[in-house]
């Protein structure tokens, strides 16, 4: 594909992405922009999760590691869905109980200020370091496509990625959110279906040659009974679902301020539910169309890239089939990466200004406004600088060291809401975040000593539920003594 067609695409893109944004949030007040004024329609934030809970590593990553995961990525999808049940029916109804804006107001009124300041801040390094790196993957795409041919440096890269996020966000935040997400939700799924689509046909299978030939691979493999120390075993993969799901989508300010815009917390409910079921059809699709690429591949005596996340790019745009599948492929992954980038600039707005300065308490509208505006920007900088400083790194296993912490950050947030709601226990709120520090250290030790511990075991996304545990025996440790 030339930078000029990919260029198009984007531009073209986001026409219609500004004029959605600019007709839904053009009338936004400051709850608009955080909670949508709490009007949004079920069914169209349902639609809309799947595109934010689809990211652009997602798009690249998944197709690609089939090779050696198989299928076995349903298993912790199918913890997603039993996470999203307890979201559902546990956090939902307590948090518009309580009628909150920001979720960590929560631990405010249930511990005190020095425990809610403690998650808000675990939340802001775990959401801008995810955020940032997974923004920073597709700069490196467009500067492969777009930046490099026309000898503009990856530093115009940036601003370019990061001030679109902006201007589609500034105004409208959530109220606009929520339709931009439905658009590339559509954009996608699309993508995807389209392009199994243009593979199948060109591999000259029907749609029940294609089912026996995916179903009849040996990728097609799901479940993984047989190895305990297996990163695909399935309790591994299924309990680590179930704790990642509650984590990252129900105490993660991003994930449910969709959901805390609904009228109701039933509707939210549906909404939950709804989107979870659609979550596991749709990386149904990615796990597929994955299956055909290898195939297709293999056939074509491509060789395969070392990288797997490669595999997707370099067939799709490298003219192996007609350029409107390279227009899908890129669609598609800005759709899942501005998605992405988009919600997680306005979470941090809306989490930064209400829990981190208290903006929004004994202040006027205005007032909260221009703070509001302040602050969105000033988001928008420092995940640029971020950006930034990765490729600078220009080392693969920082990347791998940014998303383990950013893993690491949800096990306090995690124990701290389990804690609070499952006891009526209260603590000394001024130690919490010596065991919010605590814990992640202590599953680092573990992890590393893991195998030599316990006869070659080796933790994977299951440490989430240990760093949880740390935090709750912390807090337990904490516990005030009635008078």
């Amino acid at each position: 594909m030339t930078p000029v067609l990919v260029l198009s695409t984007i531009v073209c893109y986001f026409i219609i992405l500004f004029a959605i944004s600019y007709i839904a949030g053009r009338k936004a007040d400051n709850q608009g922009f955080f909670v949508g004024n709490r009007k949004s329609h079920w069914y169209v934030v349902a639609f809309a999760m799947i595109g934010s809970s689809i990211s652009g590593v997602t798009f690249v990553s998944v197709p690609g590691m089939v090779a050696v995961s198989n299928f076995s990525y349903l298993q912790m999808v199918l913890g997603f869905l039993t996470g999203q049940f307890i979201i559902a029916f546990l956090l939902i109804p307590l948090f518009y109980k309580m009628n909150l804006v920001s979720i960590y107001e929560y631990l405010e009124n249930r511990f005190g200020v020095s425990t809610y300041k403690t998650g808000a801040w675990f939340f802001f390094v775990s959401k801008m370091l995810g955020a940032a790196v997974r923004l920073f993957l597709v700069c490196v795409v467009l500067q492969l496509l777009i930046f490099e041919p026309l000898h503009l440096s990856f530093f115009l890269n940036v601003i370019f990625t990061v001030s679109l996020v902006w201007l589609y966000t500034f105004r409208g935040g959530v109220k606009a959110l929520i339709w931009t997400d439905s658009l590339k939700t559509l954009c996608l799924v699309g993508s995807v279906l389209f392009c199994i689509y243009y593979i199948a046909s060109e591999l000259n299978l029907t749609f029940g040659g294609m089912v026996s030939a995916i179903t009849d691979h040996d990728y097609s493999k799901m479940f993984f009974f047989d190895d305990v120390n297996d990163k695909r075993y399935f309790f591994k993969q299924f309990l680590a679902g179930v704790f990642t799901m509650i984590a990252m989508t129900g105490l993660d300010q991003d994930m449910m301020q969709r959901n805390l815009s609904c009228r109701n917390f039933k509707d939210s409910q549906k909404n939950m539910i709804t989107s979870g079921i659609l979550q596991v059809f749709i990386i149904l699709l990615f796990l597929v169309l994955g299956v055909l690429l290898y195939i297709f591949a293999s056939k074509s005596g491509i060789a395969i890239p070392k990288k797997s996340d490669e595999l997707f790019p370099l067939i799709a745009t490298y003219g192996y089939f007609p350029q409107i599948v390279g227009v899908l492929f890129i669609v598609g992954l800005i759709s899942a990466a501005y998605s992405a980038a988009g919600s997680a600039l306005t979470a941090l707005t809306t989490s930064f200004t209400i829990d981190i300065l208290g903006s929004t308490r004994n202040k006027s509208e205005v007032e909260t406004l221009k703070t509001r505006k302040l602050v969105h920007l000033l988001m928008s900088v420092v995940m640029g600088v971020v950006i930034i400083v990765i490729n600078l790194l220009n080392n693969t296993s920082v990347i791998d060291a940014v998303y383990i912490l950013a893993s690491y950050t949800y096990g306090p947030i995690l124990g701290m809401f389990a804690f609070g709601i499952f006891t009526k226990k209260q603590v000394y709120d001024k130690y919490v975040p010596v065991v919010a520090v605590l814990s992640p250290a202590f599953c680092f030790i573990l992890q590393k000593n893991s195998q030599a511990w316990f006869n070659g075991y080796s933790f994977s996304y299951e440490l989430l539920i240990f760093n949880a545990l740390f935090t709750v025996i912390g807090l337990t440790l904490l516990i005030k003594k009635q008078k």
